[in-house]
Protein backbone atom coordinates (compact mmCIF):
# COMPACT_ATOMS: atom_id res chain seq x y z
CA UNK A 1 0.00 0.00 0.00
CA UNK A 2 1.48 3.61 -0.89
CA UNK A 3 1.50 6.22 1.74
CA UNK A 4 1.11 9.47 0.58
CA UNK A 5 2.00 12.28 2.75
CA UNK A 6 0.13 15.36 3.03
CA UNK A 7 0.96 17.34 5.58
CA UNK A 8 3.99 20.60 4.81
CA UNK A 9 6.66 18.35 5.52
CA UNK A 10 8.75 21.68 5.08
CA UNK A 11 6.95 23.04 8.32
CA UNK A 12 7.57 19.76 10.10
CA UNK A 13 11.30 20.26 9.14
CA UNK A 14 11.57 23.71 10.47
CA UNK A 15 9.80 22.64 14.05
CA UNK A 16 12.07 20.04 14.38
CA UNK A 17 15.20 21.71 13.76
CA UNK A 18 13.72 25.04 15.85
CA UNK A 19 13.34 21.92 18.27
CA UNK A 20 16.56 20.59 18.39
CA UNK A 21 17.93 24.23 18.29
CA UNK A 22 15.97 24.84 21.54
CA UNK A 23 17.61 21.43 22.93
CA UNK A 24 21.31 22.95 21.78
CA UNK A 25 20.73 25.72 23.66
CA UNK A 26 19.52 24.36 26.55
CA UNK A 27 22.16 22.06 27.14
CA UNK A 28 25.12 24.69 26.44
CA UNK A 29 23.35 26.85 28.73
CA UNK A 30 22.65 23.74 31.47
CA UNK A 31 26.62 23.33 30.74
CA UNK A 32 27.48 26.70 30.70
CA UNK A 33 25.72 27.02 34.30
CA UNK A 34 27.65 23.63 35.61
CA UNK A 35 30.85 24.93 34.50
CA UNK A 36 30.12 28.72 36.17
CA UNK A 37 29.46 26.68 39.05
CA UNK A 38 32.40 24.99 39.30
CA UNK A 39 34.70 28.23 38.40
CA UNK A 40 32.94 30.28 40.81
CA UNK A 41 33.98 27.04 43.49
CA UNK A 42 37.25 27.36 42.15
CA UNK A 43 37.91 31.38 42.82
CA UNK A 44 35.83 31.26 45.95
CA UNK A 45 37.99 28.40 47.17
CA UNK A 46 41.43 30.68 45.91
CA UNK A 47 39.97 33.47 47.76
CA UNK A 48 39.50 31.07 51.08
CA UNK A 49 42.74 29.74 50.87
CA UNK A 50 44.23 33.36 50.66
CA UNK A 51 42.30 34.38 53.38
CA UNK A 52 43.52 31.99 55.21
CA UNK A 53 46.92 32.60 54.17
CA UNK A 54 46.45 36.55 55.15
CA UNK A 55 45.35 35.60 58.63
CA UNK A 56 48.24 33.19 59.12
CA UNK A 57 50.68 35.78 58.21
CA UNK A 58 48.75 38.48 60.35
CA UNK A 59 49.28 36.11 63.58
CA UNK A 60 53.13 35.63 62.81
CA UNK A 61 53.72 39.20 62.17
CA UNK A 62 51.52 40.11 65.88
CA UNK A 63 53.87 37.24 67.11
CA UNK A 64 57.27 38.81 65.86
CA UNK A 65 55.88 42.28 66.64
CA UNK A 66 55.94 41.10 70.25
CA UNK A 67 59.48 39.34 69.87
CA UNK A 68 60.38 42.82 68.70
CA UNK A 69 59.73 44.40 71.83
CA UNK A 70 61.16 41.75 73.82
CA UNK A 71 64.05 42.50 71.85
CA UNK A 72 63.95 46.26 72.32
CA UNK A 73 62.97 45.34 76.49
CA UNK A 74 65.91 43.33 75.96
CA UNK A 75 68.49 45.96 74.80
CA UNK A 76 67.61 49.00 77.30
CA UNK A 77 68.10 46.61 80.12
CA UNK A 78 71.12 45.83 78.51
CA UNK A 79 72.14 49.35 78.21
CA UNK A 80 71.27 49.94 81.79
CA UNK A 81 73.03 47.45 83.03
CA UNK A 82 76.11 48.57 80.74
CA UNK A 83 75.58 52.03 82.31
CA UNK A 84 75.80 50.90 85.82
CA UNK A 85 78.62 48.60 85.03
CA UNK A 86 80.56 51.71 83.59
CA UNK A 87 79.58 53.93 87.04
CA UNK A 88 80.63 50.93 89.32
CA UNK A 89 84.04 51.33 86.90
CA UNK A 90 84.17 55.45 86.91
CA UNK A 91 83.67 54.45 90.97
CA UNK A 92 86.67 52.01 91.39
CA UNK A 93 88.71 54.01 89.36
CA UNK A 94 87.96 57.28 91.04
CA UNK A 95 88.69 55.33 94.69
CA UNK A 96 92.25 54.80 93.46
CA UNK A 97 92.92 58.04 91.71
CA UNK A 98 94.20 59.91 94.45
CA UNK A 99 97.25 57.00 95.04
CA UNK A 100 97.82 56.85 91.53
CA UNK A 101 98.10 60.83 91.39
CA UNK A 102 100.44 61.19 94.23
CA UNK A 103 102.37 58.11 92.79
CA UNK A 104 102.87 59.78 89.73
CA UNK A 105 103.67 63.70 91.18
CA UNK A 106 106.74 61.61 93.15
CA UNK A 107 107.93 59.93 89.94
CA UNK A 108 107.92 62.93 87.90
CA UNK A 109 108.56 65.91 89.70
CA UNK A 110 112.37 66.66 89.28
CA UNK A 111 114.59 67.58 92.17
CA UNK A 112 114.70 71.08 93.09
CA UNK A 113 111.03 71.61 92.92
CA UNK A 114 108.82 71.52 95.73
CA UNK A 115 104.69 71.11 95.78
CA UNK A 116 102.55 73.56 97.99
CA UNK A 117 99.38 72.43 96.62
CA UNK A 118 97.97 69.87 94.83
CA UNK A 119 93.64 70.19 93.82
CA UNK A 120 91.53 67.86 91.55
CA UNK A 121 88.76 69.00 90.16
CA UNK A 122 87.29 65.99 88.52
CA UNK A 123 89.88 64.91 85.32
CA UNK A 124 91.92 68.69 85.88
CA UNK A 125 94.59 68.51 88.39
CA UNK A 126 96.29 72.00 89.57
CA UNK A 127 99.52 71.94 91.07
CA UNK A 128 101.26 74.73 93.12
CA UNK A 129 104.82 74.94 94.26
CA UNK A 130 108.21 76.55 93.86
CA UNK A 131 111.66 75.70 92.20
CA UNK A 132 114.92 76.46 92.15
CA UNK A 133 114.90 77.36 88.64
CA UNK A 134 113.28 77.55 85.63
CA UNK A 135 114.65 74.31 83.65
CA UNK A 136 113.27 72.55 86.59
CA UNK A 137 109.94 73.61 85.64
CA UNK A 138 110.43 73.01 82.14
CA UNK A 139 111.42 69.35 83.03
CA UNK A 140 108.76 68.81 85.50
CA UNK A 141 106.35 69.77 82.39
CA UNK A 142 108.42 67.50 79.82
CA UNK A 143 107.94 64.40 82.41
CA UNK A 144 104.43 64.87 82.61
CA UNK A 145 104.58 65.22 79.15
CA UNK A 146 105.81 62.43 77.72
CA UNK A 147 106.81 59.90 80.58
CA UNK A 148 103.99 59.84 82.61
CA UNK A 149 101.58 56.79 82.69
CA UNK A 150 98.61 58.51 84.32
CA UNK A 151 99.07 62.60 84.06
CA UNK A 152 98.41 64.23 80.45
CA UNK A 153 98.40 67.64 78.98
CA UNK A 154 100.36 70.07 81.11
CA UNK A 155 99.72 73.78 81.14
CA UNK A 156 101.98 76.20 82.80
CA UNK A 157 99.66 78.61 84.15
CA UNK A 158 101.86 81.15 85.48
CA UNK A 159 105.76 81.44 86.74
CA UNK A 160 107.17 84.40 88.83
CA UNK A 161 110.22 84.88 90.75
CA UNK A 162 110.03 85.65 94.51
CA UNK A 163 112.02 85.26 97.32
CA UNK A 164 111.58 82.74 99.76
CA UNK A 165 112.12 82.56 103.32
CA UNK A 166 112.64 79.22 105.20
CA UNK A 167 112.40 77.98 108.53
CA UNK A 168 116.07 78.83 110.51
CA UNK A 169 117.44 79.83 106.76
CA UNK A 170 118.01 83.09 104.86
CA UNK A 171 115.68 84.60 102.06
CA UNK A 172 116.21 82.51 98.55
CA UNK A 173 115.60 83.54 94.95
CA UNK A 174 113.17 80.90 93.93
CA UNK A 175 110.34 80.53 91.15
CA UNK A 176 106.61 79.82 92.26
CA UNK A 177 104.74 78.53 89.66
CA UNK A 178 101.41 77.18 89.28
CA UNK A 179 100.31 74.87 86.57
CA UNK A 180 97.60 72.60 85.26
CA UNK A 181 97.67 68.97 84.22
CA UNK A 182 95.01 66.68 83.05
CA UNK A 183 94.67 63.28 84.71
CA UNK A 184 93.90 59.92 82.75
CA UNK A 185 91.21 57.47 83.49
CA UNK A 186 92.08 53.68 83.06
CA UNK A 187 92.35 52.12 79.90
CA UNK A 188 90.60 48.46 81.52
CA UNK A 189 88.74 48.03 84.80
CA UNK A 190 91.59 45.78 85.86
CA UNK A 191 94.26 48.71 85.94
CA UNK A 192 91.36 50.97 87.66
CA UNK A 193 91.10 47.98 90.85
CA UNK A 194 94.39 46.86 91.10
CA UNK A 195 96.42 47.87 94.04
CA UNK A 196 99.33 49.89 93.71
CA UNK A 197 102.29 47.60 93.56
CA UNK A 198 104.45 47.82 96.59
CA UNK A 199 105.01 51.14 98.54
CA UNK A 200 104.74 54.62 97.42
CA UNK A 201 108.72 54.98 96.15
CA UNK A 202 110.15 57.10 98.33
CA UNK A 203 112.32 60.19 97.57
CA UNK A 204 115.66 58.59 97.28
CA UNK A 205 114.39 56.00 94.94
CA UNK A 206 112.54 58.10 92.83
CA UNK A 207 115.15 61.17 92.96
CA UNK A 208 111.99 63.17 94.24
CA UNK A 209 110.30 64.29 97.26
CA UNK A 210 107.71 62.43 99.26
CA UNK A 211 104.17 62.77 97.75
CA UNK A 212 102.23 65.12 100.18
CA UNK A 213 99.94 68.21 100.01
CA UNK A 214 103.49 70.15 100.91
CA UNK A 215 106.70 68.84 99.76
CA UNK A 216 109.45 70.24 102.44
CA UNK A 217 113.25 70.22 101.31
CA UNK A 218 115.46 68.59 103.33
Amino acid sequence: MILINLLPHREARRKQRKQVFFVGLGVSFAVGVVLLGFWYAFVNGQVSAQQARNEFLKAEIARLELQIKDIATLRQEIEALKARQKAVEDLQADRNMPVYLLDELVKQTPEGVYLTSIKQAAGLVTVTGVAQTNERVSEMLRNTSYHSTWLERPELVEIKAANVTTAGREARRLFEFQMRVGLKRPQSPAAASAPASGAVPTPAASGASAPSAEKKSS
